[in-house]
Protein backbone atom coordinates (compact mmCIF):
# COMPACT_ATOMS: atom_id res chain seq x y z
CA UNK A 1 0.00 0.00 0.00
CA UNK A 2 1.42 3.09 -0.84
CA UNK A 3 -0.44 5.74 1.56
CA UNK A 4 1.28 8.98 -0.03
CA UNK A 5 -0.93 8.06 -3.11
CA UNK A 6 -4.67 8.11 -2.50
CA UNK A 7 -8.16 10.33 -3.69
CA UNK A 8 -8.14 12.23 -0.51
CA UNK A 9 -5.44 15.37 -0.66
CA UNK A 10 -1.99 13.98 0.69
CA UNK A 11 -2.69 17.06 3.55
CA UNK A 12 -5.64 14.95 5.11
CA UNK A 13 -3.55 11.57 5.21
CA UNK A 14 -1.38 11.50 8.52
CA UNK A 15 1.82 9.09 7.19
CA UNK A 16 3.24 6.70 9.36
CA UNK A 17 6.65 6.46 9.81
CA UNK A 18 9.15 3.53 10.57
CA UNK A 19 12.70 3.96 11.60
CA UNK A 20 15.53 1.34 12.70
CA UNK A 21 17.18 3.65 15.54
CA UNK A 22 19.42 1.72 17.04
CA UNK A 23 20.39 -1.79 16.16
CA UNK A 24 17.78 -3.26 18.82
CA UNK A 25 15.00 -0.36 18.27
CA UNK A 26 12.09 0.11 15.94
CA UNK A 27 10.21 3.04 16.23
CA UNK A 28 6.82 3.85 14.60
CA UNK A 29 5.35 7.60 14.74
CA UNK A 30 1.49 8.56 13.39
CA UNK A 31 -0.55 11.31 13.77
CA UNK A 32 -3.80 10.37 15.02
CA UNK A 33 -6.82 12.60 14.45
CA UNK A 34 -8.23 12.43 18.03
CA UNK A 35 -7.01 13.81 21.73
CA UNK A 36 -4.53 11.98 23.77
CA UNK A 37 -7.71 10.50 26.42
CA UNK A 38 -9.59 9.24 23.05
CA UNK A 39 -7.07 7.52 21.32
CA UNK A 40 -5.53 5.82 24.93
CA UNK A 41 -8.98 4.67 25.46
CA UNK A 42 -8.83 3.00 21.96
CA UNK A 43 -5.86 1.46 22.88
CA UNK A 44 -7.04 0.25 26.51
CA UNK A 45 -11.02 -0.40 26.26
CA UNK A 46 -11.61 -4.05 24.37
CA UNK A 47 -14.58 -3.27 22.96
CA UNK A 48 -12.62 -0.17 21.33
CA UNK A 49 -9.37 -1.71 21.05
CA UNK A 50 -11.22 -5.13 18.57
CA UNK A 51 -12.54 -2.30 16.33
CA UNK A 52 -8.80 -1.19 14.65
CA UNK A 53 -6.37 -3.09 15.85
CA UNK A 54 -6.48 -6.07 12.68
CA UNK A 55 -5.99 -4.49 9.06
CA UNK A 56 -8.94 -6.28 7.16
CA UNK A 57 -6.68 -6.55 4.51
CA UNK A 58 -4.80 -9.26 6.18
CA UNK A 59 -8.04 -11.48 6.44
CA UNK A 60 -7.18 -12.68 10.24
CA UNK A 61 -10.36 -12.78 12.36
CA UNK A 62 -9.82 -11.55 15.62
CA UNK A 63 -11.53 -14.13 17.84
CA UNK A 64 -10.90 -13.26 21.38
CA UNK A 65 -9.64 -9.69 22.75
CA UNK A 66 -8.70 -9.38 27.04
CA UNK A 67 -7.31 -6.20 28.24
CA UNK A 68 -6.47 -6.24 31.75
CA UNK A 69 -4.31 -2.78 31.81
CA UNK A 70 -3.13 -1.88 34.66
CA UNK A 71 0.83 -2.33 36.06
CA UNK A 72 0.93 -6.08 36.14
CA UNK A 73 -2.24 -7.10 34.66
CA UNK A 74 -2.27 -8.70 30.82
CA UNK A 75 -3.38 -9.23 27.70
CA UNK A 76 -3.99 -11.73 25.20
CA UNK A 77 -5.25 -11.68 21.79
CA UNK A 78 -6.77 -14.70 19.41
CA UNK A 79 -6.66 -14.52 15.68
CA UNK A 80 -7.60 -16.88 13.03
CA UNK A 81 -6.43 -17.01 9.50
CA UNK A 82 -7.77 -19.23 7.20
CA UNK A 83 -3.87 -20.73 5.88
CA UNK A 84 -3.29 -21.37 9.51
CA UNK A 85 -5.17 -24.45 10.85
CA UNK A 86 -4.60 -23.10 15.23
CA UNK A 87 -5.59 -20.13 15.94
CA UNK A 88 -2.90 -17.77 17.20
CA UNK A 89 -2.31 -16.06 20.58
CA UNK A 90 -0.07 -13.42 21.61
CA UNK A 91 0.11 -12.44 25.41
CA UNK A 92 2.21 -10.28 27.46
CA UNK A 93 1.75 -7.66 30.83
CA UNK A 94 1.55 -4.63 31.13
CA UNK A 95 4.70 -2.77 32.75
CA UNK A 96 4.00 0.70 33.06
CA UNK A 97 -0.29 2.43 32.61
CA UNK A 98 -0.25 6.43 32.59
CA UNK A 99 -3.44 7.42 31.41
CA UNK A 100 -3.19 9.04 28.73
CA UNK A 101 0.03 9.76 27.63
CA UNK A 102 1.92 6.06 27.89
CA UNK A 103 1.72 2.14 27.90
CA UNK A 104 4.54 -0.53 27.94
CA UNK A 105 4.11 -3.93 27.61
CA UNK A 106 5.96 -7.24 27.33
CA UNK A 107 5.60 -9.27 24.58
CA UNK A 108 5.78 -12.97 25.39
CA UNK A 109 3.96 -14.91 22.89
CA UNK A 110 5.60 -18.57 22.23
CA UNK A 111 8.77 -18.42 19.50
CA UNK A 112 8.59 -13.94 19.78
CA UNK A 113 11.57 -12.22 20.86
CA UNK A 114 10.32 -10.97 23.75
CA UNK A 115 10.45 -7.10 23.00
CA UNK A 116 8.84 -4.45 25.48
CA UNK A 117 6.58 -2.17 23.47
CA UNK A 118 6.40 1.57 24.88
CA UNK A 119 3.28 3.74 23.06
CA UNK A 120 3.44 7.13 24.02
CA UNK A 121 0.49 9.37 23.26
CA UNK A 122 1.72 13.32 22.66
CA UNK A 123 -1.19 16.13 22.47
CA UNK A 124 -0.59 18.16 19.21
CA UNK A 125 -2.92 20.49 18.17
CA UNK A 126 -5.76 18.47 19.11
CA UNK A 127 -4.40 15.51 17.81
CA UNK A 128 -2.16 12.52 18.67
CA UNK A 129 1.45 11.97 18.58
CA UNK A 130 1.45 8.58 18.43
CA UNK A 131 4.90 7.30 19.07
CA UNK A 132 5.39 2.93 19.14
CA UNK A 133 9.21 2.06 20.44
CA UNK A 134 9.84 -1.66 20.37
CA UNK A 135 13.16 -2.36 22.22
CA UNK A 136 14.06 -5.84 21.38
CA UNK A 137 17.08 -8.18 23.27
CA UNK A 138 18.90 -8.23 20.92
CA UNK A 139 19.97 -7.46 17.72
CA UNK A 140 19.44 -10.90 16.18
CA UNK A 141 15.95 -10.72 17.63
CA UNK A 142 14.98 -7.38 15.85
CA UNK A 143 16.92 -8.56 12.74
CA UNK A 144 15.07 -12.19 12.83
CA UNK A 145 11.57 -10.21 13.68
CA UNK A 146 12.26 -7.71 10.42
CA UNK A 147 13.12 -11.10 8.12
CA UNK A 148 10.16 -12.84 9.12
CA UNK A 149 7.52 -9.30 8.70
CA UNK A 150 6.11 -9.30 11.70
CA UNK A 151 7.61 -5.95 12.36
CA UNK A 152 5.69 -4.38 9.66
CA UNK A 153 3.39 -2.39 11.61
CA UNK A 154 0.72 -1.91 9.16
CA UNK A 155 -0.94 2.17 8.07
CA UNK A 156 -4.22 0.07 7.22
CA UNK A 157 -4.09 -0.50 11.30
CA UNK A 158 -3.95 2.86 12.10
CA UNK A 159 -6.31 4.67 9.29
CA UNK A 160 -8.85 2.20 11.04
CA UNK A 161 -8.12 3.76 14.41
CA UNK A 162 -8.88 7.55 13.25
CA UNK A 163 -11.71 6.31 11.20
CA UNK A 164 -12.60 4.98 14.63
CA UNK A 165 -12.48 7.92 16.15
CA UNK A 166 -12.89 10.79 13.72
CA UNK A 167 -15.69 12.98 14.34
CA UNK A 168 -18.55 11.22 13.21
CA UNK A 169 -18.22 8.75 15.98
CA UNK A 170 -19.26 10.69 18.62
CA UNK A 171 -16.94 9.23 20.89
CA UNK A 172 -16.38 12.73 23.47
Amino acid sequence: MNAGRSSQPSSMKNRMSVERTSERELVVTRTINAPPRIVFEAWTQAELFQRWWVPKSFGLTLLSCDLDVRVGGTYRLVFRHPAAPEPMAFHGRYLEVTPPSRLVWTNEEAGGNGQITTVTFEETAGQTLLVVHDLYPSKEALDQDISAGSTSWNDETFNQLDELLGPASHME
